[in-house]
């Protein structure tokens, strides 16, 4: 049960303390899109979410996209940004977290997992030795067919998680 436990779970990215993540020797993002960076429908960037990808690389932090979606929903969204990315990530299988390090030269102990959902990203980046962030869903309204059913699989770990006493957040 621990590899479904994220190393900080948040409301939005925006919560985030990105000076913090520095301190600890995080280099490198790697986050989730839909219901993490925005919302599923959602075909660009807002200005809050340009503004936050700026003051990272400001920092200095390495920033790919990995998205379960497709190739014309990412790279639509990703290309814009300059913001390298992975489509069709199959996570929370190990291959896309190991070619999202090997874009940014980086180990994974200098990287951490941001998205929204348990099975895939959590559970994924645990899996491969990765920090992870856990943020509430952008908008679940619009999540996709499989995404509500990993959503109500997340409901029945997150209460297995509070049983044993290993959920420190309130959800």
């Amino acid at each position: 049960m621990k590899k479904f436990v994220p190393y900080l779970h948040v409301n939005s990215i925006y919560e985030i303390d990105i000076n913090a993540l520095k301190k600890a020797g995080i280099k490198g993002i790697i986050t989730d899109l839909d219901n993490t960076l925005v919302g599923a429908k959602v075909p660009l960037a807002t200005p809050e979410l340009i503004e936050w990808l700026k003051q990272l690389k400001e920092i200095g932090f390495k920033v790919v996209i990995v998205s379960n979606n497709n190739h014309a929903r990412v790279s639509k969204f990703a290309l814009p940004l300059n913001i390298p990315f992975l489509p069709n990530a199959r996570k929370p299988t190990n291959l896309a977290f190991k070619k999202a390090l090997q874009l940014m030269s980086l180990k994974a102990s200098e990287t951490v997992v941001i998205g929204d959902q348990l099975l895939t990203d959590v559970y994924g980046g645990n899996r491969f030795g990765l920090n992870t962030i856990l943020v509430k869903p952008v908008s679940i309204g619009e999540d996709s067919f499989f995404t509500r059913i990993n959503r109500r699989i997340e409901r029945i770990i997150l209460s297995k998680l509070k049983k044993k006493g290993l959920m420190p957040w309130e959800d």
